[in-house]
């Protein structure tokens, strides 16, 4: 084994990408001592998405109080860039799943209005250009609660000013622009999505995604519904059609406020990072690629990180091995072209377990070193 290229999504809610790299570079060097290891730290536009756009990019970051998905104010922070001209999002770090304890994760009341808080404060700086990784998020408000920070008003069929969170879709009748920044008509933006998912139906963000934001299956269905209504009168308002536009229901919708409100390009967060990091130059000759994530599923192939590692891997018949902490529709990921599919976890491992740090970062190196060797 001369050259293996590792990477490796993070583990949710356990190890950072550059962690879960690092446990599988063990693994390989107990087997191949001189082998070329070649890291690269990955999101698919969720958490750690801003860490690596900055290392990229070189920028430094701005620390800031705003509201977290319950209307908390919580310390968090974005990056710029070293010229000075783009700003950096992670909507993780503000409106993420991780910063709702699990028992009040609630879809009908979490809001993303942290995430135009940021945007808002970029803005005021003179930043025009935005990069925004919008994966993990806790909500599911099609982004009103970011339009509404940005200076959008909505009301219901009464004329009454609505609030926040999920539950307030189903009630908009009217939106109104006229107070919005004056700035964000001459900004850009271009969103890092981790999928392609469309604003709502059955592959929509609440069917997919609102059980693990605390959703049941009515309130899936309310907010679901909600969706559809609100879609309509986006239309009305701004003249596009987003139930059709892949990625708009990323982030529990808020793909589809951007592309709607903000004119925004929507593209695989996966796509935008290969591209920052030159990444089909440097796997050439590459003996194996690594990739995985936390849950390998058939989501996996839904525009997550192994997906479009997968991708530039078979334009030079790179093999792929993808690991994961669970593995399910294992059939369907062999049949997508990975060449073996490995859960890090042995059988009988607890939830609680699996997720410990130091746990996760043994069973990767372990994994890695089984492989190479059976």
């Amino acid at each position: 084994m001369n050259k293996v290229v590792i990477a490796l999504d993070s583990f949710k809610g356990s190890l950072s990408s550059s962690e879960a790299g690092k446990a599988a570079e063990e693994g390989i060097r107990k087997i191949y001592p001189q082998c070329e290891i070649i890291q690269f730290p990955i999101s698919d536009g969720g958490e750690g998405i801003l860490e690596i756009l900055m290392t990229t990019f070189k920028g430094k970051y701005i620390h800031l109080t705003a509201s977290n998905p319950l209307m908390q104010p919580v310390k968090t922070k974005y990056g710029i860039s070293e010229d000075g001209k783009t700003a950096f999002i992670e909507m993780a770090a503000i409106s993420g799943l991780l910063l709702v304890p699990s028992e009040k994760r609630n879809p009908l009341i979490t809001t993303s209005y942290g995430t135009g808080e940021l945007i808002v404060d970029a803005l005021d700086r003179g930043f025009r250009n935005f990069i925004i990784g919008i994966g993990g998020s806790a909500t599911n408000d099609a982004g009103l609660g970011m339009l509404q920070a940005l200076g959008f008003r909505f009301y219901n069929s009464a004329g009454k000013l609505l609030g926040a969170g999920g539950k307030m879709m189903k009630e908009v009748a009217r939106i109104d622009n006229s107070t919005i920044h004056p700035a964000l008509q001459e900004s850009q933006f271009t969103i890092a999505s981790d999928v392609d998912n469309l604003f709502c139906g059955p592959t929509g963000a609440a069917f997919v995604f609102c059980v693990q934001k605390g959703a049941d299956e009515e309130m899936i269905r309310q907010l679901d519904e909600g969706m559809y209504s609100l879609a309509k009168i986006i239309e009305d308002c701004t003249g596009k059609d987003i139930l059709h536009v892949p990625g708009a229901g990323a982030a529990g919708g808020i793909g589809g406020a951007f592309f709607a409100f903000l004119n925004a390009n929507l593209t695989p967060g996966i796509d935008l990072l290969l591209e920052k990091l030159n990444f089909h130059t440097k796997i050439t000759n590459a003996d194996y690629i690594i990739t995985g994530e936390g849950k390998a599923d058939k989501q996996t192939l839904m525009g997550k990180v192994p997906s479009g590692i997968l991708r530039e891997a078979q334009k030079q018949q790179i093999p792929v091995l993808l690991i994961a902490g669970k593995v399910e529709d294992e059939i369907w990921l062999k049949k997508a072209g990975f060449k073996d599919v490995l859960s890090i976890n042995p059988a009988g491992l607890s939830l609680e377990q699996a997720m410990n740090p130091t746990i996760a970062r043994k069973n990767i190196t372990q994994t890695i070193e089984r492989f190479y060797t059976s």
